[in-house]
């Protein structure tokens, strides 16, 4: 039996759209290439911001926001729903020099994002945090209580056409149909969209990770300095990241990596000299140019739909990007000019 809709990737992006998807009354099918959620979504440090918000365009602060809005209340009715709590903690990130401080003011006044003045920097007492791991687990586990069918290592081959739309595609388990598609699949998208992805441009980078664990919490807050930041967990789990590499498909960690990162972490946090490395690992962020995803029909199948490209905020931009696709697929007014969303097609509907 077909579904209403097939949704290729299950990631925070995937998982999420099917959980509204669901919660509106449609059959929904999840396919993955690997194991659930453990790409991006899983390497990721969760911090629910862009790390110097001033320093991105209108396009990607809009959904970051609306994102970051969204979550509570989407975090509290995941734990209530899947027994999993996300962690969900208004934790604040003091940013750290060099950054532009006058910029920075100023746009946190005409954004009227909470900013208090620090002796060493800025910080931003309203960012928050979820612990991503545990966000998938939850989005999982509510897919599948709403009756959602998700297909682990099932890889999409190829995207077959017919008349305008999508007729089927063909995995790596066989043939699959639905009366819609949703693409979700993040640094893999352009791939797996072959001919039909025109010209989007999403490519993947490498993001290394460091993971140490404490008693408690060694920060008050994240700490971010030039690109690099501490995220402290509630139980004393405390990650650092992150790098931003250019090495396709490669998912390797490497030494310099490990080396560049402790040494940075150290200068800010003297405890870490002491406390042994619990975790290294790496994860493929889906690129798009400006940070600025995709969400949207494709321009040309009917029954297609993108939702990817996120980069670095997948995480914080997933509810406000399904809000978006959901309002579009229903026919309901947007909250904002959607069309930046769409020009990654490079071409008009």
């Amino acid at each position: 039996m077909n579904s209403d809709f097939l949704i290729a990737g299950a990631g925070v992006a995937g998982l999420a759209t099917a959980q509204r998807l669901l919660l509106q009354g449609a059959s929904v099918t999840v396919v993955e290439r690997g194991a659930v959620g453990r790409e991006s979504s899983w390497a990721g440090g969760g911090i629910l911001a862009p790390l110097c918000p001033w320093s991105y365009p209108d396009e990607v602060t809009r959904l970051t926001s609306l994102g970051a809005s969204l979550f509570p209340q989407w975090a509290a009715g995941l734990y209530a729903a899947a027994g999993i709590d996300p962690e969900y903690e208004v934790s604040g990130m003091l940013v750290l020099p060099p950054f532009e401080r006058t910029v920075a003011q100023q746009w946190c006044r005409e954004h009227k994002f909470l900013v208090e003045q620090k002796d060493d920097g800025l910080l931003l007492p309203s960012v928050a945090q979820v612990r991503n791991p545990r966000l998938v687990q939850a989005l999982r586990k509510h897919v599948e209580i709403l009756g959602g069918r998700i297909v682990e290592n099932c890889k999409v081959t190829q995207v077959t056409t017919e008349s305008g739309q999508v007729n089927f595609i063909r995995t790596t388990q066989g043939e699959l149909s639905a009366g819609r598609y949703v693409v979700c699949a993040g640094a893999w998208s352009k791939q797996l969209l072959g001919p039909h992805a025109l010209q989007l441009d999403i490519k993947p980078i490498r993001g290394q990770m460091l993971l140490y664990k404490f008693p408690a919490p060694p920060l008050p807050h994240i700490v971010l300095q030039d690109g690099m930041y501490l995220i402290p967990r509630r139980d004393g789990h405390l990650l650092v990241g992150s790098t931003l590499e250019d090495v396709g498909f490669d998912k390797s960690t490497t030494e310099d990596a490990r080396v560049s990162l402790q040494q940075r972490a150290q200068l800010l946090l003297p405890a870490l000299k002491d406390m042994p490395l619990v975790q290294h690992w790496s994860g493929l962020r889906p690129a798009s140019p400006g940070n600025i995803p995709t969400v949207g029909q494709h321009p040309q199948l009917q029954n297609l739909y993108l939702n990817s490209g996120h980069f670095r905020y997948g995480v914080t931009m997933a509810p406000a990007s399904v809000e978006i696709l959901l309002n579009e697929l229903n026919g309901v007014a947007q909250p904002f000019d959607i069309s930046p969303y769409r020009a990654g097609w490079g071409a008009e509907k």
